[in-house]
């Protein structure tokens, strides 16, 4: 049954487990509990309505996935900048003065001093620990975004004439794409545009240019929601697989020997915006054009350690202490678990749906990190972005190119938050449909 929306009330959970044609109240007061004890919810008629959240009891859980935020804290949904885990965020307040007894703040320290090259070490050596990245590639803390890199890739790796393989399946790669004809001869081997960036080609039908020096994928467009679950292989026995893997980066154990570049801009899974990290294969060093800028030229920074110029100390910093939380929840393995979790609540609340919610992407490549969905009734968009703020969950509105909603769950966003998304999601629609 439909419920009149109050303005200033929050909403309604609706049960997972009643039926999707809706509920009726027949008591005044009715306690709603919800599966493995994530939610529960008051409701009196006539009265305030309020969501909440009791503190998850998964056990498999880490701290930062398992407990909801503060009460001053929103759950935030945004594609980037993006949430951070709390207890990083704590631990970076309780040092933000002083670190570690060194009388200054990390964005105070010489780049140069013991003090940050000790950070900068450490968040290195956590990161290569991670991804078990192999002693023959560099890690570069970088500037200047992944956007950066479209540029910078084709500028070390080519001259002007050499012919180089894109992949493009969603506006980040035909971007990447676009920037490289500038230094090299692109060619588009497959594109999804034409059904609006949905899917992901089968590896046998590409047509690889068997002389490209590189191959270019995205490895999770931001804006569609498409994600690789396995990688394609170069054709040129001396081509290169390059990733631009910002918006899944340290989401999942990735084998990091199959590609010559990995690049990602750290504002989406590992840090604030500001920092952009290259793994590089170190045979693929040192041959940079001649036009190729200084602060582009990956042998300079390599040369150099990331301290070629001042880089950005305090990002690196708070990279470094999502490394080291990212290794104590166990490593990528389990952050995978929980991020398929997260994902496959969300998915299944869009698909069991009845089209009232649709999410466009073929499902064999959606996204664990990034999911678009739009609403049947399109007019509603705004209320329920509108409903959904009121509710603290923030920043759901679809990528203005795209439009329609999308949920960013990166690592730091817990469970509770896709649970509390995905109670919203069944209450609106049990007052809408």
């Amino acid at each position: 049954m439909a419920m009149a929306a109050t303005s200033s009330n929050s909403l309604l959970l609706k049960n997972p487990n009643l039926p999707s044609n809706g509920f009726s109240l027949k008591n005044p007061t009715t306690k709603l509990t919800f599966p493995s004890n994530h939610f529960t919810a008051q409701t009196r008629l006539n009265k305030s309505i309020s969501i909440t959240c009791a503190a998850t009891q998964t056990k498999d859980l880490s701290t930062n996935n398992s407990t909801t935020p503060s009460q001053d804290r929103v759950f935030n949904f945004a594609a980037g900048p993006a949430t951070l885990p709390e207890n990083v965020l704590k631990k970076a307040e309780s040092e933000l003065v002083n670190w570690r007894n060194s009388g200054m703040s990390v964005m105070e320290m010489s780049h140069r001093g013991k003090d940050f090259v000790s950070i900068i070490e450490k968040a290195e050596s956590d990161l290569r620990t991670l991804l078990n990245i192999p002693s023959d590639y560099a890690v570069l803390f970088l500037q200047g975004g992944a956007t950066t890199q479209f540029a910078s890739i084709p500028l070390n790796l080519c001259n002007p004439n050499d012919s180089v393989d894109y992949i493009v399946t969603g506006s980040w790669g035909d971007k990447a794409f676009k920037e490289a004809q500038k230094y090299c001869k692109p060619n588009v081997i497959w594109s999804g545009k034409s059904e609006k960036y949905t899917k992901i080609p089968s590896f046998d039908d590409l047509k690889q240019n068997p002389d490209a020096k590189y191959l270019h994928i995205c490895a999770n467009e931001t804006i569609h929601g498409v994600e690789f679950k396995d990688y394609p292989t170069p054709k040129n026995k001396d081509g290169i697989l390059i990733a631009d893997m910002s918006s899944n980066f340290c989401s999942k154990p990735v084998d990091v020997s199959k590609f010559g570049i990995i690049y990602a801009g750290a504002q989406k899974n590992v840090g604030p915006s500001g920092v952009t990290i290259v793994i590089i294969r170190k045979d693929l060093i040192g041959n940079a054009q001649e036009i190729t800028p200084v602060m582009l030229d990956y042998k300079i920074h390599a040369e150099n350690n990331s301290l070629y110029n001042t880089p950005p100390c305090y990002g690196i910093y708070m990279c470094g202490l999502v490394f080291e939380d990212l290794v104590n929840q166990g490593g990528l393995v389990e952050v995978e678990k929980r991020n398929m979790k997260k994902a496959e609540i969300l998915y299944n609340a869009i698909d069991g749906s009845g089209g009232f919610y649709r999410c466009p992407v073929e499902k064999s490549v959606r996204s664990l990190m990034n999911v678009p969905f739009t609403l049947e009734k399109s007019e509603l968009e705004a209320e329920f972005i509108k409903e959904a703020t009121k509710e603290k969950m923030v920043q759901l509105k679809g990528h203005r190119s795209v439009g329609g909603m999308r949920a960013s769950i990166y690592n730091a966003m817990p469970l509770p938050g896709v649970e509390k998304l995905v109670a919203f999601m069944k209450n609106f629609q049990s007052r809408h449909a």
